[in-house]
């Protein structure tokens, strides 16, 4: 099968879901931390800090944090969150019980971001994203912050475009977030091998897609979430199973 029809397939579904109505994005599976972490205009600096936390645990777990925190210091805004010490906060991640399996490490990242924010954003996270940057500059933003790398940065701004609907003025820096759905499903596609590494993935997105490599991230998380798990395929259920080569239906 053309490997550009299941791209335009993807892309067209990935833009579906990008100009879907905005819903609350269910980050933590915690209610009360889903709409802490969705309220970009009033606290987007939750946002911004639980995207730094989100490595070597399970990402609802990482994403939980800022809300955990928030309980323990009863509120979460800047200015609480600018008076914690770093050994505060690393007490915070620690006791009773560790909020992160780094706790020190990472109460050292919390710490770090809330400081950058204070210092070159004058206390408000959303002035990363504000006045419809590029795509790059975004990015670039986002790595700044220590211990963010590449794929923490691109997952950030790839959220913020198309769960919370921001604008840029291009989308050539969003990368796929090659998560095991994403590489499951590129390699039963067709687009990848089926042991490709993560990179590999990142750069045949963007070979099929320069324009905007991001927007078939979730498109594809959704068909490796709902119907093509790793033991149970449900491909007579996937709108993709007329072009997928590993149907089985």
């Amino acid at each position: 099968m053309d490997e550009l029809t299941i791209r335009d397939r993807l892309v067209k579904h990935g833009t579906l879901l990008l100009t879907a109505p905005t819903q609350l994005t269910h980050f933590a599976g915690i209610a009360a931390a889903d709409v802490l972490l969705n309220d970009i205009k009033r606290s987007p600096h939750a946002f911004v800090l639980a995207c730094t936390m989100d490595r070597q645990i399970k990402a609802e777990r990482a994403w939980a944090i800022p809300h955990l925190i928030e309980r323990k210091i009863g509120g979460f805004s800047m200015k609480q969150l600018n008076k914690l010490s770093r050994d505060e906060i690393n007490k915070l991640m620690s006791e009773p019980e560790k909020l992160h399996r780094f706790p020190e490490m990472m109460a050292g990242i919390f710490h770090s971001a809330v400081q950058r924010i204070n210092r070159y954003y004058a206390g408000d996270a959303s002035r990363i994203w504000q006045g419809k940057p590029s795509s790059a500059l975004a990015v670039y933003r986002f790595l700044e912050f220590d211990g963010v790398g590449p794929k923490i940065a691109t997952m950030a701004v790839n959220l913020l475009a198309r769960h919370f609907k921001v604008p840029f003025a291009d989308y050539y820096s969003v990368d796929i977030s090659a998560d095991s759905h994403v590489r499951r499903v590129f390699g039963r596609l067709g687009l990848c091998a089926p042991d490709s590494e993560v990179d590999q993935i990142i750069y045949k997105a963007r070979a099929l897609y320069p324009e905007f490599p991001g927007i078939m991230d979730s498109a594809s998380w959704e068909i490796g979430r709902q119907w093509c798990g790793i033991r149970t395929r449900k491909c007579s259920e996937c709108y993709m199973k007329d072009l997928c080569p590993s149907a089985v239906c």
